[in-house]
C-alpha cells in the first residue's frame, strides 16, 4: 500500500479532529494572515477611504493556537445558544479570516455550516435559511443582517443572528456580535474546559458537516449534503497529490461559500502552511506583491482579466511595445506547447535551441514583469469552476505562471481531478485525486465514485436518485474524454451541447474558450445555435480594456454602451470572430454576433457567484438580439 493510500485510509472522521491535531502539532506556527484597515483612516475603502493592505504593516497574523482559541470560543458560544449536533448554522459573508474561524467553530460544535453568498438577494437567502432550517445565521455586516430582518417572519427556526462587523448594528435578544458570541463561549469554556474535545470526539464520519446550495444555472438552488468524511478525505487527498507543503504561502480570495474554497481550507489544515485571506477581488493586484504567495487558486475569469490587462497596457505603450507583446505571447505559447509535449514523451521539458534563445529575450522583456506582478514567488495556480481557454493557459505557462486546471462539482466536494505538478497538461483537468474513480459513459458523460461524493440533495430524494446510482456512481452532467494515461479533458456540459437544425453537435464552451484566447477584449461570450441552421454569439467586452482601446481610436470620453455600439468597435470584434472561424469546422462558425450594452454580472443573475454563465437567463434577457440575428433566415 502506498503512503498516499495509507494517508487516505487512515483519515480521521472529521476536519474538526484534523484541526485539533494541527493545533497540537504546531501551536506557535503562523496559520492565517489577514488585512486590517490602517488606524489613520477615517473611512473604509467602500466609503472612499484609502485601501487597506498597502504594506506588511497592514497585515496581522494568527498562530494555530491563537486561531484555536477563537474557534473554540465560537464553538462553545454556539453550544451555549442551544445549537445541537448536525443542526445548521448559516454563514453569509465574503471571504475573510472570520469566515474560516466561524466555519471551524461550527464544525467543532458538531453542527453543520450552510453557506450563503453575500451577493444572494433577500428572497433566495430566506429560501436557503428556511430550506436548511438554520438555527443561527452568522452575517458579515448590517447589510446581511437586514436581509434576515426583512424575512424574519418566514424563518421560525432562526433563533439568533451573529454579526461579524458590528458597525451600525444594535445588539438584542435576537442579534449579537461575533465578539459577544466569543465572550459567551469563553465563559462557557471556563466552566467546561473539555467541552470541545468531547464534542469533536463524538463526531462521526457520516455526520453532516456542510450544506452548500448549488448556485445553479436554472431554478431554485439544491442543498448538497456533504458529511464530515468528505472534507477529511479532501484534506488527505489534496495533501497526497504533493502539490502543497508546510512551506507554502497560500493567497485565498475565492468565495468561501463555494465548495472550492472549502477544499483549500481543509488542505491547509492537513499540511499546516500559511494562508493569507482577503476576499476583495479589487485588491488582488495590490495584495500579490505584499503576500508573495507560492500558490493560489482562481477561476478562469481572473486569468482572462490579467491577460486582457497586460495586453491593454502593452497596447497603450505604443505600436512597438504592442508588437513586442504579441511576439512574446506567441513565443510563450510555442514554448509551453513544445516543453509540455517533450515532457510527456521524454520526461524532460526541453525545447530546441532557437526557441530557447527567443524565450530568453521574451522573458527579459515581458514574462519576468508578469511573474513579479504575481508576487515573484508563485510556484503554481490552481484553476477551477469553469474551463480555461487553452491559448490563455499556454500563454501563462510559457510566462512561468503554471496554471494547474482541476475539476469537480459541489456534489463531489469540488476537487475530483487536478493536474499533477510538473507533468501538467494545459487543456486538461489532470488526473483523479487519490481514492477517486472515474469512468466515461456510453454517451460521453463523466461518472465519478469515491469518498468525495455527496450524501445527496437535502430533502430531495427523487433529485438525488436522478444523479446518484445505488452503487455510488455519480452522474456529473459533463461530457469528457480520458487519455490512455488518465488525463481528463472536459468538452462541455451535457445539457449545454447544441444540436443544429442540420443535425451537427457543437460544444459551445469549446468555441467560447477559443474566442477568449483570440480576442483580448472579451469578458463573456455565449454561443447560440440549438435547432438553428447556423451559430450566433452574444459578446460582452471587458470594460477597462475596451475603454483603453477607445481612447486611441477616436472614442475617448464615451461610455461603455456608446463604445460597444460604435461601428469601429463592431469592426474590431468582427476581425477576431473571423480569426476564430478560421480554426473551426464549418458548422461551428459564428455567422453573426451582437455586442451587449453592458457586461454580464451576478446582480442581474446572468452569471453565478463562481462566475459561471447562466445560459437560460442570458438567452431570455437578450432574446430580442438573438431573434434579430436569425430574422430573415430560412427558419425564421
Amino acid at each position: 500500500m502506498s503512503d498516499t493510500q495509507t494517508l487516505i485510509e487512515n483519515r480521521p472522521p472529521s476536519v474538526a479532529a484534523l484541526f485539533l491535531e494541527r493545533v497540537a502539532a504546531t501551536p506557535d506556527a503562523e496559520a492565517y494572515r489577514y488585512p486590517v484597515p490602517s488606524p489613520k483612516l477615517s473611512a473604509s475603502p467602500e466609503q472612499g477611504g484609502a485601501p487597506a493592505g498597502q504594506g506588511p504593516d497592514d497585515w496581522k497574523s494568527l498562530s494555530w493556537a491563537q486561531a484555536a482559541e477563537r474557534v473554540f470560543a465560537v464553538a462553545a458560544g454556539l453550544i451555549e445558544l442551544g445549537v445541537q449536533p448536525e443542526q445548521r448554522v448559516a454563514l453569509a459573508s465574503s471571504t475573510r479570516v472570520e469566515w474560516i474561524l466561524a466555519d471551524l467553530g461550527i464544525m467543532c460544535a458538531g453542527a453543520a455550516t450552510t453557506t450563503i453568498y453575500p451577493q444572494t438577494n433577500a428572497d433566495e437567502s430566506a429560501f436557503i435559511l428556511a430550506d436548511s432550517e438554520s438555527k443561527v445565521l452568522i452575517a458579515e455586516d448590517a447589510a446581511q443582517l437586514a436581509k434576515a430582518v426583512e424575512k424574519r417572519a418566514e424563518l421560525p427556526a432562526l433563533t439568533h443572528v451573529v454579526v461579524i462587523d458590528p458597525t451600525g448594528v444594535e445588539s438584542s435578544d435576537w442579534v449579537l456580535t461575533l465578539a459577544e458570541l466569543e465572550a459567551r463561549g469563553a465563559a462557557h469554556l471556563e466552566k467546561n474546559p473539555d467541552l470541545i474535545k468531547e464534542k469533536v470526539g463524538a463526531i462521526t464520519s457520516d455526520q453532516l458537516a456542510t450544506l452548500i446550495y448549488t448556485s445553479g444555472t436554472t431554478g431554485r438552488p439544491k442543498g448538497v449534503r456533504l458529511p464530515h468524511d468528505n472534507w477529511s478525505y479532501m484534506a488527505k487527498a489534496t495533501a497526497g497529490t504533493g502539490l502543497i507543503s508546510a512551506d507554502d504561502v497560500q493567497y485565498l480570495w475565492l468565495p468561501l461559500a463555494h465548495v472550492f474554497g472549502k477544499v483549500l481550507t481543509s488542505g491547509q489544515i492537513e499540511v499546516g502552511h500559511v494562508t493569507a485571506v482577503d476576499g476583495r477581488v479589487d485588491k488582488i493586484i495590490e495584495n500579490l506583491p505584499v503576500v508573495q504567495p507560492t500558490y493560489m487558486a482562481a477561476v478562469p475569469r481572473i486569468f482572462e482579466k490579467v491577460y486582457n490587462g497586460v495586453a491593454a497596457k502593452a497596447r497603450a505603450g505604443g505600436g512597438a511595445k504592442y508588437k513586442i507583446f504579441q511576439w512574446a505571447a506567441e513565443v510563450a505559447r510555442e514554448y509551453a506547447k513544445v516543453s509540455q509535449d517533450n515532457f510527456r514523451r521524454t520526461g524532460a521539458a526541453s525545447v530546441p535551441f532557437g526557441l530557447g534563445a527567443k524565450y530568453k529575450v521574451a522573458d527579459a522583456l515581458v514574462f519576468a514583469k508578469i511573474r513579479e506582478a504575481f508576487g515573484g514567488n508563485l510556484r503554481a495556480c490552481v484553476s477551477g469552476s469553469a474551463a480555461l481557454a487553452p491559448e490563455i493557459g499556454y500563454f501563462f505557462a510559457g510566462a512561468g505562471i503554471h496554471i494547474l486546471e482541476g475539476y469537480g462539482l459541489t456534489e463531489s466536494s469540488a476537487a475530483s481531478f487536478v493536474n499533477p505538478g510538473e507533468a501538467y497538461r494545459t487543456g486538461t483537468v489532470g488526473k483523479p485525486l487519490p481514492g477517486t474513480e472515474v469512468r466515461i459513459a456510453d454517451d460521453g458523460e463523466i461518472l465519478l465514485r469515491g469518498p468525495g461524493i455527496m450524501e445527496g440533495y437535502h430533502g430531495l430524494p427523487e433529485k438525488t436518485a436522478e444523479v446518484l446510482e445505488p452503487d455510488g456512481w455519480f452522474h456529473t452532467g459533463d461530457i469528457g474524454e480520458l487519455s490512455p494515461d488518465g488525463y481528463l479533458r472536459i468538452t462541455d456540459r451535457k445539457k449545454d451541447l447544441i444540436k443544429t437544425s442540420g443535425g451537427k453537435y457543437i460544444a459551445p464552451a469549446e468555441v467560447e474558450g477559443q474566442f477568449k484566447g483570440v480576442c483580448p477584449y472579451v469578458s463573456n461570450i455565449l454561443v447560440h445555435g440549438a435547432d438553428r441552421n447556423f451559430c450566433t454569439a452574444l459578446i460582452a467586452l471587458d470594460e477597462p480594456s475596451i475603454l483603453e482601446w477607445a481612447k486611441e481610436n477616436g472614442l475617448a470620453g464615451k461610455s461603455y454602451a456608446d463604445v460597444v455600439a460604435a461601428p469601429a468597435t463592431v469592426a474590431l470584434v468582427e476581425g477576431y470572430v473571423t480569426e476564430l472561424n478560421g480554426g473551426l469546422q464549418r458548422w461551428q462558425t459564428i455567422k453573426k454576433f451582437r455586442l451587449l450594452p453592458r457586461d454580464l454580472d451576478i446582480e442581474h443573475g446572468e452569471i453565478t457567484p463562481s462566475l459561471k454563465l447562466k445560459r437560460p437567463v442570458v438567452e431570455r434577457e437578450y432574446k430580442h438580439l438573438i431573434d434579430e440575428m436569425y430574422a430573415g433566415s430560412r427558419e425564421a
